[in-house]
């Protein structure tokens, strides 16, 4: 499977069946942490690690306390795609890792969102004539 990740008019491909995406709290300055697999009926949440608590943001049902976090796994279906925001007014935006190659950070600048979803057959072509790259 490929991971399709669509920022700024283009289209990254990445060989991937599995990415961590993790991000901090713009308020509480709090880590989270999201393991996601790639798979043919969509994107599909595996684990989630939150490091603390704060307003609004109390861990989930069923989370265990581990090396300084909690860790949950979510239930809900795989989804067709991710939208990220890029509000510029997060701590770092977005980072998105996938194994053997360095992390990229998402929507540390304002913008429009970002979109992360699995590669059917070659990069979508239904985002107003994206750019497309590929990497493996």
């Amino acid at each position: 499977m490929s991971l399709c990740v669509l920022a700024g008019g283009k289209t990254l491909v990445l060989a991937a069946t599995a990415f961590t995406l993790s991000w901090t709290h713009s308020v509480e300055k709090i880590r989270w942490t999201e393991h996601w697999l790639v798979t043919p009926a969509g994107l599909v949440v595996d684990m989630g690690r939150v490091e603390g608590s704060g307003a609004g943001m109390d861990p989930p049902e069923g989370s265990v306390f581990r090396d300084n976090g909690w860790e949950y796994r979510p239930k809900v279906p795989p989804l067709p795609k991710l939208v990220l925001a890029a509000s510029g007014a997060t701590v770092g935006g977005w980072s998105l890792c996938v194994e053997g190659r360095p992390c990229l950070t998402l929507g540390a600048k304002e913008g429009p969102p970002i979109s992360i979803e699995p590669c059917h057959d070659e990069a979508p072509m239904d985002h107003g004539g994206a750019n497309h790259e590929k990497t493996e």
